[in-house]
């Protein structure tokens, strides 16, 4: 979980940051005349201070120049008030909230506009059914994830079966060539691996039960990404240490939010925390080596590193599906390489849907 400090001499205000942010975030409160003393800010900070005291707005001053420079400030002051304003731009706001305020407002000054990704709102998923099924129940985790929400699993369960059943009836080409046209990199992600799993699961030989399973810890696994800001997520550029090492959050964040989602299966939980991880201890977070990573785990780790390999970027061209498959031929001790062996039949399916991408754009 996140870390803010809320630096307050409000207790009105102290009491709604606290209440609106419940659950997003491990919050610490300080008196504003604390700062002197207290920890340097951290990438997220509320303030609600007197700003027309000289002395507590110098203290205040000092202690924001020790934050990261990604931080995000967010000041709390009178909506008529345009001192308050200039003063607190001057301190290093980023963000200013009026009374009263929400969690809404709240997490998008800190995180972004998320609900904003879903869109536009013409998405082509007409004749996809399992597509749009999956798509709206994405909306729903992520959006519920962010504002800390009631995760629908319903509607999860509900997607499972009509995304089984699109991937049966009308193969891998067609899920990837509808999913390829999502302007959104994370849910143009999470839709491809969804897919991949599912129609990995059918190569394998898996029980429609277990392909529903699938569908389901495909739609969750970057659930965790819902905490990452919109501007590391979908930054047109690869990402630098600092952003990665944001980035490598996102199974944490991930457990984080399905803690207030009591009844996600157990596997499901361990398919969100650990798709990262790698057979030879290689993985993050937390280094897990070869029996203990699930083979639920293990399926959806081959399926999540193709679908980033061969999903569009503005920045890089489609990787070919052939290529994509030797890197996991590379990766050796890393996956399961009887898996990987039984991946290539899905790789050469994607050949098609990468030659079909490649004729569109021509």
């Amino acid at each position: 979980m996140d870390n803010l400090s809320l630096i307050c001499d409000s207790t009105t205000d102290a009491q709604s940051v606290l209440q609106q942010l419940d659950g997003v975030f491990d919050t610490l409160l300080l008196p504003p005349n604390a700062t002197q003393d207290a920890e340097a800010p951290g990438r997220y900070t509320v303030i609600s201070a007197n700003l027309a005291d000289l002395a507590l707005i110098s203290d205040i001053r000092e202690w924001l120049r020790q934050r990261p420079n990604d931080a995000k400030v967010i000041f709390i002051t009178k909506k008529a008030c345009r001192l308050e304003a200039l003063q607190a731009y001057a301190l290093g706001a980023t963000d200013l909230v009026h009374r009263p305020f929400d969690r809404r407002t709240l997490l998008r000054m800190f995180y972004g506009d998320f609900e904003s990704l879903a869109g536009p709102s013409d998405f082509a998923v007409e004749g996809s059914p399992g597509v749009a099924a999956a798509f709206g129940a994405l909306q729903k985790v992520f959006v519920s994830a962010c504002l800390g929400g009631q995760l629908d699993q319903t509607a999860i369960d509900t997607a499972g079966e009509a995304i089984v059943r699109q991937i049966e009836s009308e193969s891998l080409v067609s899920w990837i060539e509808a999913v390829r046209k999502h302007h959104s990199q994370t849910y143009q992600h999470s839709l491809l691996v969804t897919g991949l799993a599912v129609a990995f699961g059918r190569q394998l030989g898996l029980s429609r039960a277990d392909l529903k399973r699938l569908s389901f810890a495909g739609i969750l696994h970057d659930i965790g990404k819902s905490r990452i800001p919109v501007s590391v997520l979908e930054k047109p550029g690869p990402l630098d240490a600092k952003e990665t090492a944001v980035m490598k959050q996102h199974p944490l964040f991930g457990l984080d939010a399905l803690k207030s989602a009591p009844g996600v299966p157990a596997d499901i939980v361990e398919t969100v925390v650990h798709h990262h991880e790698y057979l030879d201890g290689s993985g993050y977070p937390h280094g897990l080596k070869g029996g203990e990573i699930s083979d639920l785990v293990r399926t959806l780790t081959i399926a999540d590193i193709f679908a980033a390999l061969i999903e569009r970027r503005s920045y890089k061209p489609v990787l070919p599906s052939d290529k994509a498959y030797q890197i996991l031929l590379d990766m050796g001790p890393k996956l399961d390489k009887d898996l990987v062996r039984e991946f290539r039949g899905i790789s050469r399916i994607a050949v098609a849907a990468a030659t079909e991408l490649g004729r569109a754009s021509a």
